[in-house]
């Protein structure tokens, strides 16, 4: 199987979903109510998916996705973010952790791979529950464009495997977004 970039792209982001506490979960609950989590899950991302956006691969409790535009990348994250939460229950906890970014990965098949996929996966890994962490390669492909989000710098972050420091970011709503989508 060969690996090629991907033809005609100028970059995407790359996206990893991971339940936290998932091991745990099965463990205390069981085969059949993992699979219902998973299941949820990924129910809950390809309803908010849009058209020109994919799941690459599920991977094992978790999914990579692919988006092609970053503005559209990063508020569907938030949107997945904010429908973790409202479809969490004390049946189906669904803490899920995301983290995006932005660049040049290659296709191997339908497959995507490359140093963008690796440092997409190390974001994830430092995230908590519930949070959405972008690479600054992420913020600046949304710079300008992201009205309504708040974006905190954890400051330059070592990540096991990838050379040098990176700076991260932890985005979330404002809450004057917030407040003017909530009916009153």
């Amino acid at each position: 199987m060969s690996t090629e970039p991907i033809v005609g792209s100028t970059g995407g982001a790359v996206v990893f979903t991971d339940i936290v506490g998932f091991t745990e979960f099965t463990a205390e609950r069981g085969d059949h109510d993992a699979l219902a989590l998973l299941d949820l899950q990924e129910q809950v991302v390809r309803e908010t998916l849009p058209p020109d956006a994919r799941v690459v691969k599920e991977l094992g409790d978790g999914l990579m996705l692919w988006f092609p535009e970053a503005v559209a990348a990063l508020d569907t994250c938030l949107d997945l973010r904010d429908r973790f939460e409202e479809e969490a229950s004390d049946t189906a906890p669904l803490w899920v952790r995301i983290g995006m970014h932005w660049g040049s990965p290659s296709h191997r098949g339908d497959d995507l791979v490359g140093h963008d996929v690796n440092v997409a996966a190390r974001i994830v890994e430092l995230a908590g529950p519930g949070e959405l962490l972008i690479s600054d390669a992420a913020r600046t492909r949304t710079e300008g464009r992201r009205g309504g989000v708040v974006l905190e710098e954890l400051g330059p972050v070592m990540m096991k495997g990838i050379p040098g420091s990176m700076r991260l970011f932890r985005a979330s709503r404002s809450r004057v977004s917030e407040a003017s989508s909530s009916p009153t």
